[in-house]
């Protein structure tokens, strides 16, 4: 029983329900506040919802592509109702604002189009190592909304050595393209990456991190003996003083020199489970693990060992003779794995 009445109740408000949308009819015209569109035209229902048949009537032309303009309301509404588009709602808009879409050719597209191109004809895998300059100043250029096919090369030559190109582009699917100066002339030049110093070092300081700046140049002013990463430098030392913004070369770097030539030295003599120190003099500068000659300074012999840190010299595989012999005045001590035993 309770579903017969549900269903009656049901069927009585679905008339009644398309009574009241009947009487209160089409929705009203509205003016917009603003327009965006795509063609070179203003229709009337681009200005004003519910227009009706009237909505594909054209009244004004479009702003340029990528350009927006405004209008008063009032001419909106009077070439409305020259049409017979009748009371319509402006709420109290003073001005309609008016923009003609447009896709946006920027001189990067253009730049990086050629040097996808060129790159593709010298065998490059990466077209960002090239830097393209053109020779003439170009502009963004508005084309319509709708070609959205990437720029296309239609010619090209490029001079490898100079690198000098001249090149024809084409964008298909636009009209607007078809009157545009796509023709380019320029440069196209590879670039490396190199490391430089981010201020002065003299001879034999140590690079840190902080020293270096990483930028991009011609490959054929930094030349092919480049340090190409900062890890290469740093915590090496410089052969010769380089100023800063200076590009750094593999020939710039060396190992610190933990000893300098005519600067006192410890002498470490190695022996089977005894090791001996005497102090020297340096006749040679020497990174780690290189090999000096060093003066005694008591003995006034002149012996050569190995670099093995900061003013220390290490002499090894010497008998206990020798090195008596080497040492007027020295100082043993045991060597920590093989210390001799006190009975």
């Amino acid at each position: 029983m309770l579903r017969i009445t549900l269903a009656a109740l049901l069927a009585l408000t679905i008339p009644a329900t398309a009574q009241v949308t009947s009487t209160l009819g089409p929705a009203s015209p509205v003016l917009k506040r603003s327009v965006t569109i795509a063609s070179d035209i203003v229709r009337i229902g681009d200005f004003i919802d519910n227009a009706g048949a009237a909505a594909q009537t054209p009244i004004f032309r479009a702003p340029d592509l990528g350009a927006t303009g405004s209008i008063p309301a009032e001419r909106v509404l009077d070439a409305a109702r020259a049409h017979n588009v009748l009371g319509v709602d402006a709420g109290g808009i003073s001005e309609v604002t008016v923009t003609r879409a447009s896709r946006v050719v920027t001189v990067k597209d253009i730049e990086e189009r050629i040097a996808q191109a060129i790159a593709r004809q010298r065998g490059l895998k990466d077209a960002g190592e090239l830097m393209v300059k053109l020779d003439r100043e170009v502009r963004a250029m508005h084309v319509e909304p709708t070609a959205t096919a990437p720029l296309q090369v239609a010619r090209l030559s490029h001079d490898s050595r100079s690198g000098y190109f001249d090149v024809v582009l084409e964008l298909p699917g636009g009209a607007t393209a078809r009157g545009l100066p796509l023709r380019f002339s320029g440069t196209a030049v590879e670039m490396v990456e190199t490391t430089m110093l981010a201020r002065p070092l003299a001879r034999g300081e140590i690079v840190r991190q902080s020293d270096i700046v990483i930028a991009r140049k011609p490959k054929a002013e930094a030349g092919s003996d480049i340090v190409s990463a900062a890890g290469q430098a740093v915590g090496l030392a410089l052969r010769r003083a380089i100023r800063a913004g200076q590009i750094l070369r593999q020939a710039d770097l060396m190992k610190p020199e933990l000893v300098q030539r005519n600067e006192s030295v410890t002498l470490v003599f190695e022996l089977p489970g005894i090791v001996l120190t005497s102090r020297g003099k340096a006749l040679d500068s020497g990174a780690e693990g290189d090999v000096i000659a060093v003066a005694n300074v008591q003995s006034k012999r002149t012996v050569q060992g190995t670099v093995t840190g900061w003013g220390t010299v290490t002499v090894a595989s010497m008998t206990p003779r020798l090195a008596a012999n080497m040492l007027s005045s020295e100082t043993a001590s045991p060597a920590p794995s093989q210390a001799p035993r006190t009975e």
